[in-house]
């Protein structure tokens, strides 16, 4: 039940801020919770990947390059939803640091201890 309802967050957190940001759309909150799916999806199998080979700069930039990888993650994501438009990395960058620290506020907030 707790990633179901992570996932629901996740979804109207980017929902909201597609709201905010004009360089990200979805079609309808149904493109936002597929792209929530799709981003834990990735999150699983891609990220691991892409950490690992990132890991020597993301130790030169002291942490900076994980935001680079986050950004890449939305813009694979992007690629994998029709029903989503993201207009460039530098969109992709700002939308994935708002919806790390949106979410991040939001899971704590309707955390229930565990």
């Amino acid at each position: 039940m707790n990633l179901i309802i992570r996932l629901f967050i996740t979804a109207i957190v980017a929902y909201l801020l597609t709201k905010i940001l004009p360089g990200v759309q979805f079609e309808g909150f149904s493109s936002a919770i597929i792209f929530a799916i799709v981003l834990g999806v990735l999150n699983i199998f891609v990220k691991p990947v892409l950490s690992l080979f990132g890991l020597p700069l993301t130790i030169l930039t002291l942490g900076f390059f994980a935001l680079v990888i986050n950004a890449a993650i939305v813009l694979i994501a992007d690629y994998f939803i029709d029903s989503m438009v993201v207009d460039g990395f530098w969109w992709a960058f700002i939308f994935s640091i708002l919806l790390s620290i949106v979410t991040s506020l939001a899971n704590s907030m309707f955390s229930d201890g565990e």
